[in-house]
This record gives C-alpha cells, structure tokens and sequence, in this order.
C-alpha cells in the first residue's frame, strides 16, 4: 500500500472517529437538556428519565439542533415556565461542552 493511499486510510478513520464522538456527545447534550427540562416542568424518576428520552429521539426529526430546540421549547411553553430562547440555546451551548467532556472522561 502507498503512502498515500494510507495516509486517505488514516484520514477515513479519523473521520469516521470525529463523526461518532460528535454524535455521542449530540445525543448525551440533549439528554441532560432533557433532564433539564423535566426539572424544570417537576418530573421526576422515570419520567424525567422518559422525557430526556423523548429529547433525545427528537432529534432524529432533521438535521441539526432545531429540532430539540423546538420541542424543549414548545414544552416549556405548555407547562407555563418561562426560558427565554436566548436562556435555551445558552443552555444547549453549555451542555454540549459538558458532553463533550463527559464523553472524553469516559475514553
């Protein structure tokens, strides 16, 4: 095999590597968003547990994070607690570094 042929090998699976650590880390933010939220609207247990999952699925709707946004939004609404969007998205930011370092933590 060439240099270069392993060099594109290598850079495949770095990829493929970045790829699955940004989607574990999407999916762990939006489960503490999730838990959050149910905190926020008094869940508690299992269903908190639940609606952290249901964040979590919400996000296969589309891509990016519009969806979960959405969805934590709208049901913040529903319960009647007030999180500006600004305080949401600031909120998302913030999880995703705690994620992130959750994740590389882990190994």
């Amino acid at each position: 095999m060439s240099g270069f042929d392993e060099r594109k090998k290598g850079q495949e699976a770095k990829f493929a590597f970045d790829a699955e650590k940004k989607f574990r880390a999407e999916a762990r933010r939006n489960k503490l968003l999730g838990l959050w939220a149910a905190e926020l609207m008094g869940l508690e247990g299992e269903a908190a547990k639940s609606y952290a999952a249901e964040v979590v699925a919400a996000d296969f709707q589309e891509a990016g994070d519009e969806d979960v946004f959405r969805k934590v939004s709208g049901d913040l609404k529903a319960k009647g607690v007030a999180v500006s969007d600004e305080a949401l998205r600031e909120k998302m930011l913030s999880l995703i570094a705690v994620a992130g370092e959750q994740i590389a933590a882990e190994g």
